[in-house]
Parts: structure tokens; sequence; C-alpha cells
């Protein structure tokens, strides 16, 4: 019914990379196709940051204003344009007038370190790069080895800059300037839908981080894919679906994820709707927004629903205009589901998604999720989800446990001068998750572990093999595991396990702070355990990490 032909989720084919693929039929064609949609908004407020309020309108002329900038800058397509900041409203800004000429947005996690920033960086070939100041200042000793750079605008910052670095400020004025810029033409340019658009970066299991290469078409096609999913929850209690509404939504994951910019904001923008950004997670901050704005959406992360569900001053705060409460990127318990619904009134939502999908594949909400908590969801109509044997030869029958790979118009291409990373995770238009997982006979997926050996901390992916061989670098260190320990609002926090080589010596403060100073604090073990002898091995030499987690006791209850 949903997806039938003259429906708004009626689907097409498209060949995409030699692959049949399902598509949106209504979906636009590129990210500047959208952002000019969204002039239809008008003075509609798409951004709140405290007392900055940007319409649809101004946001819109600082697009257009910023992309001719550019374009008298060299920019044109295919090259690359940095941005590493916190969630302000410039960041939609950068992101749209970067794509809407054809070049590839290159969104940086702004809690990296600025080593891992400058590898970022170098490895994407940015010619210009948007910070804040606070990014600015933690790259200034690494700007040298950063040769490829012809120009950074650093964004609210009172420092003196000139040659390369300039004010952001002078390309288009702030925030609450920009209603008064001129209407000008947007720019044109010639863009199809399975074009380069976006290098988000993705940890990698071992060495640096991999830059996944996406298209315009995997972004815009979570519009159509959020919208499905909330008419679908509808349809399932024998509703029928409304027009989509504007609403306000408070945003707190960085926009440099996936499920923040794809999935979030994609979806704000197309039903009109706002989104309130936060300098820095405060439930208290955040009660005091949902009242004041009549906040209808938020989520992310369950750690963000524990911590407003379990304030002491909750029943302080009008937080009735909430409806719904979804997140992904760390496992949930099934509590924490009824209790959004029992005590905010609002309907849970999940959903199964990673970088390489550029966010939603599968979506759970509604009574659907109510009654399979421990699901994330059937996948979206334009998605195929198989199990894999972990060979990858075999696909395994319902109920079966393997290797889920998935399918569909929201697959990257692959990962950024890295061809043989590439060629080992997307086969014929699948990518292989690296998630064990089964489905049942209704098609609801369920993550059962992951095959890929990492740590969740408040949906934040740590690879334990990047912190294992920054502990390796330590002289006194010898051996070493990074595990994941339970914790009740974070999902789960990193641990190290070490064996220190004969006649050396290092604390757990030691270690933690030579972590610390070489990759984001994110990262850094909250605790770390010493063994007198070396790690348990299996018979292939594997580090048996189950093992290593009884040496956490008193953390298991966190």
């Amino acid at each position: 019914m949903l997806c039938a032909p003259g429906q708004r989720f009626e689907m097409d084919m498209a060949t995409i990379r030699g692959v049949p693929t399902r598509v949106w039929k209504n979906a636009p064609p590129s990210l500047g196709a959208l952002i000019q949609l969204s002039r239809g908004h008008g003075a509609r407020l798409f951004t709140i940051y405290e007392d900055e309020r940007v319409t649809y309108e101004a946001n819109y002329r600082a697009v257009a204003h910023l992309a001719t900038k550019l374009r008298e800058m060299g920019v044109g397509k295919g090259d690359r344009v940095g941005l590493a900041m916190r969630n302000l409203p410039e960041w939609p800004v950068i992101f749209f007038a970067a794509t809407s000429i054809g070049a590839i947005i290159v969104p940086l996690n702004a809690w990296w370190t600025g080593g891992e920033l400058e590898y970022g960086i170098n490895d994407s070939g940015a010619k210009i790069l948007f910070l804040d100041g606070g990014r600015h200042g933690r790259l200034a000793e690494h700007y040298p080895n950063m040769t490829k750079l012809e120009r950074v605008f650093v964004s609210r910052t009172d420092a003196e800059l000139d040659g390369k670095f300039g004010h952001f400020e002078e390309l288009i004025g702030g925030a609450k300037t920009w209603a008064n810029l001129s209407d000008i033409a947007f720019p044109s340019a010639e863009i199809a839908p399975d074009d380069d658009a976006t290098i988000f970066y993705t940890s990698g299991t071992t060495g640096n981080p991999k830059g996944a290469l996406g298209t315009h078409r995997n972004i815009v096609t979570n519009i159509f894919s959020g919208g499905y999913s909330a008419a679908r929850s509808y349809l399932r209690r024998g509703e029928q679906p409304p027009e989509p509404e504007p609403r306000t939504s408070l945003l707190v994951i960085p926009l440099f994820h996936v499920t923040a910019c794809s999935a979030g904001m994609m979806t704000t923008i197309a039903s009109g709707s706002a989104m309130v950004f936060m300098y820095k997670w405060d439930p208290v901050k955040a009660m005091e927004i949902i009242e004041r704005e009549k906040v209808a959406m938020t989520g992310g992360v369950p750690t963000i629903a524990w911590q407003l569900l379990e304030h002491p001053d909750r029943d302080k705060y009008d937080l009735s205009s909430l409806e719904n409460i979804a997140y992904g990127g760390a496992p949930a318990a099934p509590e924490l589901v009824k209790r959004i619904y029992t005590e905010f009134g609002a309907l849970p939502g999940n959903g199964w998604g990673m970088t390489e999908t550029m966010a939603t594949v599968t979506s759970h909400g509604a009574e659907d999720y109510l009654n399979r908590p421990t699901s994330c969801g059937p996948p979206v109509p334009v998605a195929d989800l198989k199990i894999m044997s972990e060979d990858g030869e075999r696909e395994l029958a319902v109920g079966q446990v393997g290797e889920l790979w998935a399918k569909g118009p929201m697959i990257v291409k692959g990962y950024w001068n890295k061809p043989e990373a590439t060629t080992a995770t997307f086969v014929d238009g699948w990518v292989r998750t690296g998630d064990l997982a089964r489905l049942d006979e209704e098609g609801f997926c369920f993550i059962v572990d992951r095959a890929k050996d990492i740590v969740i901390r408040g949906g934040e992916n740590i690879y334990s093999s990047e912190v294992e061989d920054v502990l390796y670098s330590h002289p006194a260190v010898t051996d070493a595991a990074l595990i994941g320990i339970p914790h009740r609002t974070l999902g789960e926090e990193p641990a190290a396990v070490v064996h220190l080589a004969p006649g050396m010596t290092a604390t757990e403060a030691e270690l933690q702070d030579w972590v610390r100073e070489r990759l984001a604090a994110f990262k850094v073990p909250v605790a770390v355990r010493f063994t007198d002898e070396t790690l348990p091995r299996n018979a292939n030499g594997k580090i048996l990490k189950r093992e290593l987690k009884t040496l956490f006791p008193s953390e298991q209850a966190a």
C-alpha cells in the first residue's frame, strides 16, 4: 500500500555500479536539489543554537553565498572540503554548499586529537578546511604537515588569522545575519545521483581510519526510509499515516556521524522541521530546551534516554511534548524500551546501520519495538538483508546466526584510497557488516554479537586494535587487550588488561595518560588491570577476551 504506484513511497529500479537495485522513485536526485527544495519551508525555523535561530530561507541564502565563494576559490567537482566542528548552524551550511557544487564534503570527528584530524585531512586530500576555534587550536602544531590545504576558515574565534587562514564570518557573516544576505542565483552543477558526495571516516580494525565514500543517492535515501518507517508504524496499528508535519527535534549526537547527518538532518529538512543544537550534552539543559522549544523528538544513543529518565529533577520540567525517543549505535536494555513508553508517553525507536550504509538499513518503532525489544527491526523496503556463513560462501536459513550482509541504495561505494579493504568488504552490491545476527520468519533482524573487535561506548565505536597498538607502544607493555565492560547508561566502556615486561613498571594512570595523549578521550580505558602472566590465547593465538572480563567484577554493575 505505502509503496504502490503513485504513492509517496513508490519504488523504482536503478542500476548502481552494475547491480540492479530498488530505489525510492520520489527521492531528490542530489543534495543540491534537496537544499533548493527546502527553500519552500521559508520562514520556518531550521536550526536553533542558544540565541541563534536560523530559518530555512536564511539557511538557503547562506548556502548559495558560500557555494558561490567556494566556486570563486576554484573548488570544483570531486574536490574535497574538510569540516571539523561542533554542531553549529554553520555545519549544515558548509555541508550543503560543498556538495551542491559537486565537491566531496569530509566531516571529521570533532572529538579526535590533532594527530587523528591531521590523518583524515591528509588522507582525504582536502584543499579547503572549515573548523571552529576549538579544532583550530588542536591543529595548531599539525598545520605544517598538511601541505595539500590551500585555505582554512575558522568559525567563532578571536584569534588573529592571516595567510591561508581566514575567519569564516568574513565569507558570509554569522548565523544571525544570514537572513540579510542578498538573494543570489544558486550555483548550477551537473550532479548525478551516484556521484561522490561525502567521506565519513570509520575507525579501522587495523591501521588508520577508513574513509567511506558516499554518494548523493546514499544520503537522500534516508529521507524516504525514515518517512516510510514512521508511516508503517501508523498502518501497523490500524491508523492512516498523516502527512509529514513540522516538529522540533533536539539533536544531541554529532553531525559528523551518519546517524545525525544522513538520518537526522535529512528527514528534518524533508518535513520542514527544526533542529536544536547544544554546545555539549547536559541533561538539565536538555530538559530546559525540551520544555521551552516543545521538543517532540530526541535520542541518538540509549545514554540520552537513561539520563533523562533517571534525573532527580525530571519532574520539575514539562516534557509532555516528547513523542519519539529513538536511538541506535549501542545495545539497549528491554527495560529502557518500556520505560520510555510508560514514563514519558513517548514511542521508542531503534534501528541499525553503520557508516558504510550511510545510516538506516533497518528501522524499529512503536508497538513493534515494544513487542520485540531485542530486535533492531526489519529492513526498509529498498534494502535487503541476508545471513552468511563465516567464509561468505553460504547463505544461512532463518533463525541461524551468521554474518549480516546488507544491500541497497544506501551502501557506499567503498573506502577512499583503500582498494584492498573495499574488495574485502563490498561484494556485488552487498556490504559485509562484521555483525553477527539472525533473521526471524517476518524478517526482523536481531544483532547477536559483533564479529569486529569493537567496544561501543555511548554510540562511539572504539576499535580495540587501535587502543591496543597505542598500549603496545609503551616501553613497559608486552601484552595488551582492550575489552568492553557493561555500563548501564553508556552500554559499554573500554577497559584494558596488560602484561608488563620483566623489571618494568607502569601504573594505571600512566597508561591512561599514554593513551589520552595519542587518541581521542572517549577511547581511553576507564580501568587497567595488570596480569603476572601473558594473556590467555586459543590455539590460533587469539586472545580469549571473554576470560578477561572476570577481572572487572566491580565494573560489571556500573
